[in-house]
């Protein structure tokens, strides 16, 4: 039995990572509980990068490719582009004449991307950069999804948006916008193999699509015990960016590899290609589907017509409902 319906989104701002793959496994489940749509949210791309757009159409490409790779169902649930579907717009514009500036400003991730953004000297000063999260209310509006799978970190949106459904049906003394709730979703927050955030800014990431040979190369960046200088020596896993992720993605041997870390009885440089093993073991299925879509760029664009179909269907009723709600 469908419990609801979903709307969830990611930005094409570069290709996916393992870290995206808590948050994709998610999605995946959530298929056969709930009425899902799943959109690349390409007008939520140009709020930053407004000014750097010649990779946005190969990002668009390569989320799609990662997205049926994990094995996000388009006959389960549509996937499109959010700029092919323009009530997103309409209702964004609509709903952009009854906020409060105020809402907008409040919103916490706004401050800390001011400081953050700008500090690596992005133009931030616009409406799009300021309305995002209403770009992104109108995005799960539209759909009139009652449920978002979303992070801790991402609550404030889920919040402003229940205001301005709330809002909305207050004004104009209607019903059409259910509240939606908030799903959380334990996701693992990765690191990079470099200790730092994961990002193909650092190039501490290891995709969705790496070979074998990309795998243990990365997996080789990784910074191991400092003290450990001979594999004899006696190691600590706790300081070992390989440990770190052996504990995630090797649990079938975790204990057996830390014991014989703390014993001096297995190297770094074997860790090391344990663990490229197991990630390599994990993604070959992934790069098998995604090599199978690669080839076939016409069955692309049939997933995204076929999901713009569907999705502009359900976001044209909404939108008869509004218009009719405000008298325009």
């Amino acid at each position: 039995m469908i419990k609801g319906t979903i709307f969830s989104g990611m930005r094409p701002t570069g290709r996916l990572h393992i870290g995206h793959l808590s948050v994709l496994d998610n999605w995946v489940k959530l298929q056969d509980e709930y009425r899902c749509f799943f959109g690349i949210v390409d007008w939520h791309a140009l709020t930053t990068s407004f000014d750097n757009t010649e990779e946005l159409q190969q990002n668009i490409q390569q989320m799609l490719l990662d997205w049926l790779s994990v094995g996000i169902d388009p006959e389960k649930s549509p996937i499109f582009l959010q700029s092919h579907i323009k009530q997103h717009a309409e209702l964004h514009l609509l709903l952009s004449m009854i906020i409060p500036l105020s809402w907008l400003e409040r919103v916490p991730t706004f401050k800390d991307q001011i400081q953050q953004l700008g500090s690596q000297g992005k133009d931030i000063s616009t409406y799009g950069f300021l309305g995002y999260p209403l770009l992104m209310a109108a995005d799960i509006l539209v759909y009139r999804a009652d449920t978002v799978p979303v992070g801790e970190d991402q609550i404030p949106h889920i919040e402003i948006t229940r205001e301005i459904a709330r809002r909305f049906n207050h004004l104009y003394n209607t019903d059409i916008f259910p509240e939606p709730q908030a799903k959380l979703a334990k996701i693992s927050m990765l690191p990079g193999v470099d200790g730092r955030k994961m990002s193909k800014s650092y190039n501490n990431d290891i995709h969705l699509g790496s070979t074998a040979e990309d795998i243990l190369a990365k997996v080789q960046m990784m910074v191991t015990d400092p003290k450990r200088i001979k594999k004899t020596d006696l190691g600590n896993p706790e300081v070992c960016m390989v440990h770190t992720y052996q504990n995630i993605y090797n649990l079938t041997q975790i204990e057996e590899i830390r014991t014989s870390c703390k014993a001096g009885q297995i190297g770094c440089v074997d860790c090391k290609k344990r663990l490229a093993r197991s990630l390599d073991e994990m993604l070959v299925p992934i790069r098998e589907r995604r090599e199978y879509y690669l080839g076939r760029p016409e069955l692309l664009r049939e997933i995204l017509a076929q999901g713009a179909k569907e999705a502009r269907e359900v976001t044209e009723q909404t939108m008869t409902l509004v218009r009719a709600a405000m008298n325009i």
